[in-house]
């Protein structure tokens, strides 16, 4: 009788660690630093999820390394559902294409719990460089071989690669200077110190309405809603080329499958209210909030495309 107890009693801890949770401050680990769009979107679902469930919701922001800093503390935290990682097509889809030897699963050592949003990228260069386009751009370019350069978020960030399949398809030498986040390259991109910027549009927007920067393309095979003047690179005479950015929850692998289901319907409602929908869309995102499995299928194909992308164009990094 007591074994039966006992193995009662295990089936129903992940039940009792759901009706309970969350029973204290929960931790959401961003691998970029303020002002990224991993940011951005993590601040916006924890001032909702604090509100709904009474417990504070704390942003930790781990930048450096192309995000393997914040993504390691996250696969090394206690799986109880306290800590969280707002990642990204770079964190979790480039990264497993670019590196071989990460030190932690990207598939195994998390626990998807749902992708919030997806943008484009979106193509700006410094308003001094004097394109009107695409075609122009690469023209420039073509000219000037190592002339100019281009920044990113760090090695592996989705600006990184996105700007180095635009290299590969335009056939254009560009120099490639990593920073310590997005929001860093797009200061730099307005001070004139680099020419071009290939990353996400929700922390680029502010400062292409502003004209601080301007906008060429998007790197969707659509055009954005929230930008609807502005082609896409395929569109622009790269055929083909996309790329897209997005932002999901995980948790450390071994979570509660409860705490996971829990917490991804709350998230779920959060993202399809009206208030958060259009935030996400004012930021030139679309609103998602799959399943765990959904998710975790769409990261299993973001890291097979990165890697057929840095193998055809020789990119090594480690």
């Amino acid at each position: 009788m007591k074994s039966l107890a006992f193995i009662l009693l295990l089936a129903a801890a992940p039940l009792v660690a759901a009706q309970g949770f969350p029973a204290k401050p929960i931790r959401v680990i961003v691998p970029s630093p303020p002002g990224d769009g991993s940011d951005v979107v993590a601040r916006l679902i924890g001032e909702k999820l604090s509100a709904a469930w009474g417990q504070q919701v704390v942003v930790d922001n781990r930048p450096g390394a192309g995000g393997r800093i914040g993504t390691e503390a996250a696969a090394k935290a206690p799986a109880d559902g306290y800590t969280w990682i707002m990642a990204n097509a770079g964190s979790h889809g480039i990264n497993g294409g670019l590196y071989r030897n990460l030190p932690y699963d990207l598939e195994k050592d998390f626990a998807p719990i749902t992708q919030i949003m997806r943008a484009p990228n979106a193509l700006v260069v410094s308003p001094s460089l004097g394109v009107k386009n695409v075609a122009e751009l690469i023209a420039l370019l073509k000219k000037n071989p190592g002339k100019y350069s281009y920044g990113s978020g760090g090695n592996g960030s989705s600006a990184h690669l996105s700007a180095e399949l635009f290299k590969s398809m335009a056939g254009v030498d560009v120099v490639h200077i990593p920073y310590k986040g997005a929001s860093l390259a797009l200061t730099d991109l307005i001070a004139g110190n680099i020419v071009m910027f290939m990353g996400n549009l929700p922390p680029a927007m502010g400062h292409i309405k502003a004209g601080r920067i301007q906008a060429l393309a998007v790197t969707t095979l659509k055009r954005s809603p929230l930008v609807p003047e502005l082609p896409t690179v395929d569109e622009a005479g790269l055929k083909g080329f996309e790329t897209v950015a997005w932002f999901g929850l995980l948790a450390p692998g071994g979570t509660p499958a409860d705490v996971v289901s829990k917490t991804r319907e709350e998230v779920a409602r959060i993202t399809h209210s009206p208030e958060l929908r259009a935030r996400i869309e004012s930021l030139g995102g679309e609103p998602v909030a799959n399943t765990p499995q959904e998710f975790a299928a769409i990261i299993r194909a973001d890291i097979a495309k990165w890697r057929r992308v840095v193998d055809a164009a020789n990119i090594r990094v480690d």
